[in-house]
């Protein structure tokens, strides 16, 4: 997909999906505000993958899902 998304049409087309996106604009706080989706996949290893196969310069790993209340999240 070479089509620049926003944050809000990437939720709204991948829903509860982990995506790999190419060239992420960011704001201030370096959260993805949009950027062209390359990969989608229900399993976050396979866009890990991905990411290892394609080498990308600048890219994002997002999760447009709920995450449980129990799951620790480490950044």
């Amino acid at each position: 997909m070479d089509e620049i998304l926003t944050l809000g049409e990437i939720k709204s087309r991948f829903v509860a999906e982990w995506l790999l996106v190419l060239d992420p604009q960011t704001d201030e706080a370096l959260e993805v505000r949009s950027g062209k989706v390359r990969f989608h996949s229900k399993d976050r290893d396979e866009v890990y993958r991905k990411a290892v196969e394609l080498r990308p310069a600048s890219f994002a790993v997002l999760y447009t899902g709920l995450i449980p209340k129990d799951a620790a999240v480490v950044l």
